[in-house]
């Protein structure tokens, strides 16, 4: 971590939470219909315009963390398979033989091989997608080999995430645009010690609502994380669509002159929101990454990766970051924060309320609501 250092925006967000913090969009209150949680055409609008065109991430680059891997993933909807091949890039295919459309790899672990074999007929490929065998090639007379490649979709790994659309003409400068602040944290070095899966019961936008607020954090979290934080002490900034967001613990003058990056990572959680549907939380000595993955209008995919900066190596290690991982994944995650958001769920579709109410500490939903609906219009 020594050699490491804030970027310009995060030194800006620390200067914010030393004068005691302060988000200076969107003041007073503001609000978000009950529907856009609810109506079932504005989720396929939802699907079609966002989920459908923009750069989604899938994964952080540790769960790939050697050449030749392939992770079969059916979260978006649709079977994929994220690889990295003996080159070290790395891919998102369609997760389908090109001769008779059989599943390539079943489950969701990683495996490693040079080769993905169909297991109906025996097709193989290499990492890179390229048709690599055909057994008995008598029968195919004329068949070139290059022409049944695997169907690759747009694929960028910028910053540790492996990003990719299932629009060819998807712009993945935005998500670029955030390398050089994950750089700062060494995402890409990182080490993935868990992943998890949670089917949560409710809208995808109120799992995001809830990572783009600290008003909750004293509250929901008292019993968890809550005493660490100073209540109402947070601020946020945009890039591009995407928000950053910093909530403080204690911020030390001399380390804010100085830029000591180890003692600002102690003292403050920063957080990004990736539009449309991702969350980065970067806590001193860990980090979960977050990935949903809309169901319906009432259900969304949770896939959280919690990733160290290297794989343990004693009993006391492991210990240490199971703790973390039980403490996150299944109690503020899982238990508190997601709990909040399926009960949230159950009362914006009984109708009582028409639309939710947002105060100045929640003005990140607000700006993440106006990003929607602006892709929307």
């Amino acid at each position: 971590m020594n050699a490491l250092s804030p970027t310009p925006g995060q030194l800006a967000l620390a200067r914010d939470l030393a004068d005691g913090g302060r988000r200076k969009a969107v003041p007073g209150i503001t609000y978000v219909e009950a529907s856009a949680y609810t109506d079932p055409a504005r989720y396929a609008a939802e699907q079609q315009r966002l989920f459908a065109r923009l750069p989604l991430v899938i994964a952080p680059s540790a769960l790939l963390p050697e050449r030749n891997m392939a992770v079969p993933h059916d979260g978006f909807g649709k079977p994929l398979l994220i690889t990295r091949d003996k080159a070290g890039d790395a891919h998102v295919f369609l997760n389908v033989c090109r001769h008779r459309g059989t599943r390539l790899v079943e489950g969701s672990e990683a495996v490693a091989t040079p080769r993905l074999v169909c297991p109906y007929h025996a097709w193989s490929y290499t990492l890179d997608g390229a048709l690599a065998g055909v057994p008995r090639p008598d029968a195919f007379p004329g068949l070139d080999k290059c022409d049944y490649g695997l169907k690759r979709l747009p694929t960028r790994e910028a910053g540790g995430l492996i990003w990719f659309s299932f629009d060819e003409q998807a712009d993945f400068s935005e998500a670029e645009a955030l390398a050089e602040d994950f750089a700062a944290f060494d995402l890409a070095g990182q080490h993935l010690f868990r992943r998890h899966t949670h089917d949560v019961p409710a809208n995808w936008k109120l799992v995001m609502d809830a990572f783009l607020e600290s008003y909750h954090l004293a509250r929901l979290h008292a019993a968890t994380i809550g005493p660490f934080f100073k209540d109402g002490v947070s601020t946020a900034d945009a890039i591009g669509p995407h928000q950053r967001s910093a909530v403080g613990r204690e911020i030390e003058a001399k380390a804010l002159a100085a830029g000591d990056w180890e003692t600002l990572r102690r003292a403050i959680t920063y957080t990004y929101q990736m539009f449309p549907g991702t969350v980065l939380i970067v806590s001193p000595d860990y980090i979960n990454l977050m990935v949903l993955m809309p169901q319906s209008p009432g259900r969304v995919l949770v896939e959280d990766f919690m990733l160290v900066p290297e794989a343990p190596t004693t009993d006391k290690a492991l210990a240490h970051w199971e703790k973390s991982w039980k403490l996150l994944d299944g109690g503020v995650f899982g238990a508190e924060d997601f709990r909040a958001c399926a009960l949230g769920q159950e009362g914006l579709a009984s109708g009582a309320v028409e639309r939710v109410t947002l105060g100045t500490l929640e003005s990140g939903i607000r700006l993440f609501h106006y990003a929607v609906e602006s892709r929307l219009a």
